[in-house]
């Protein structure tokens, strides 16, 4: 009974999270049909004409995909030996997120617009079409953006310092009566001219003012490029580092491995090697 337990747990594995056999394929396929066909009708259920002779409708048809979803999540937890891995894992907390407003929507109203946020669940062609490159790339950039984190935050830090520099000092200058009510409003302006977004809803009048507003433009072009040049050196690094997606690991779902890996890099647990992996016998 347990071989014959572990062998469904298995197969109900290998179609749901791999896509190199044909049911994981249809599997894939046909989820992916659905959340197409989920994100339409909230579109259309925000159209008032439409939601007016279909809103009905509509609503039954949130409901009927909001519980194949559900079922499909549950589905996922039970097939993997260390559940709470998945849940936490990139695909598992949007897979989450997707599922949250259907029920919010029971105590709040409005909170099935939300429902929008399963056009995030499509990421998951990648895995249909074995473009398993292109998720390997998104790893790849994440450990870029993660490495610029404490960077990029000081860096945002020093130019909120500066924006409340000049925004006092702006304040000063031009006086209530130029738009400039008080430091809070003078520091908004100075975040926006840096930033070069420029609404125009505040403007200096006063020389001292123009001159100092000249110099915050001129700031702003030559700010730009930190952040820039911060991601571009961190992309560079984790180039150098970079690896490839090999299959799913059938114990915590994990799958940023390399393509040779025999162990999961997460929880070390072997990976079961099939007939359609490069490698396999």
């Amino acid at each position: 009974m347990a071989e014959t337990r572990k062998d469904w747990r298995t197969r109900l594995h290998e179609t749901i999270y791999e896509a190199n056999t044909t049911a994981g394929k249809m599997f894939d396929l046909a989820l992916l049909i659905v959340i197409l066909a989920s994100i339409v009708v909230v579109m259309l259920d925000s159209v008032p004409s439409i939601h007016q002779r279909y809103g009905d409708t509509l609503f039954i048809w949130e409901w009927v995909f909001s519980i194949l979803f559900t079922l499909e999540y549950i589905l996922r937890l039970i097939s993997i030996r260390r559940p709470w891995r998945y849940v936490f894992s990139f695909l598992g907390m949007v897979d989450l997120i997707a599922l949250i407003p259907s029920y919010l929507s029971i105590f709040f109203a409005g909170a099935q617009s939300l429902l929008v946020f399963r056009a995030l669940r499509l990421l998951r062609v990648f895995r249909i079409f074995k473009l398993g490159h292109f998720i390997s790339e998104i790893h790849f950039l994440k450990q870029a953006l993660k490495g610029s984190v404490r960077k990029i935050s000081i860096f945002l830090l020093t130019v909120l310092t500066i924006a409340v520099i000049i925004g006092s000092i702006m304040y000063l200058v031009e006086k209530r009566q130029n738009g400039f009510n008080s430091i809070p409003e003078s520091v908004y302006w100075a975040i926006v001219t840096i930033t070069t977004v420029g609404y125009g809803d505040i403007s200096p009048i006063t020389p001292f003012g123009k001159l100092l507003a000249s110099l915050v433009m001129l700031i702003g072009y030559s700010i730009i490029a930190v952040p820039t040049g911060i991601i571009t050196h961190d992309l560079a690094i984790a180039f150098r580092g970079k690896t490839a997606l090999a299959e799913s690991c059938p114990n915590c779902g994990f799958e940023e491995h390399d393509t040779d890996a025999l162990y999961c890099k997460r929880c070390g647990s072997s990976l079961e090697v099939s007939a359609a992996r490069p490698g396999g016998d």
